[in-house]
């Protein structure tokens, strides 16, 4: 990722970003309650905020997945 593209990024979103990257390599389906556990936000914040990363130009591939108690995101590296 460029550094143009990162400064781009809010705070949250670098650190959904960071979680994705740092855990994607063991694991494919994340849910947003559960990032947003991790990461001290809402599942709602990280949905908003997962959103714009799906759109930019990133070394990971998001996909909305599924809505059962909260969404799952597919994530690929």
């Amino acid at each position: 990722m460029s550094t143009a593209m990162a400064a781009d990024l809010t705070s949250k979103q670098r650190r959904i970003l960071q979680y994705l990257r740092d855990h994607a390599g063991t694991k494919t389906y994340f849910k947003s309650r559960l990032i947003g556990q991790e990461l001290g936000m809402t599942a709602k914040e990280v949905g908003s905020n997962i959103t714009a990363l799906q759109d930019g130009n990133y070394d990971v591939e998001i996909e909305k997945w599924g809505y059962s108690s909260s969404t799952t995101w597919k994530v690929n590296v």
